[in-house]
């Protein structure tokens, strides 16, 4: 068993509105040394090892759902259990 964690964010010349309304409530609370914040999605994910190449099949599963590859990005990391 494979424990899979997908980290989705937008791509950095991609403009993240939500990351900065969050920065604004962030400085209004008197944290102005914050100078940038990102919004991301987080996805768990749990695959037997029959899968066979568990790397291309997250690969394949961030491409083809998880992520718009036209405007995201995406990083994961994957523990044998």
């Amino acid at each position: 068993m494979y424990t899979v964690e997908v980290f989705v964010t937008y791509k950095e010349s991609i403009l993240d509105p939500q990351g900065q309304a969050i920065m604004q409530g962030v400085h209004q609370m008197g944290y102005e040394a914050v100078k940038n914040i990102r919004q991301g999605k987080y996805f768990q994910m749990e695959i037997a090892k029959e899968v066979g190449d568990v790397d291309q099949a997250v690969a394949d599963i961030c491409d083809r759902l998880l992520a718009n590859v036209n405007m995201e990005t995406y990083r994961y990391t994957i523990k044998e259990v």
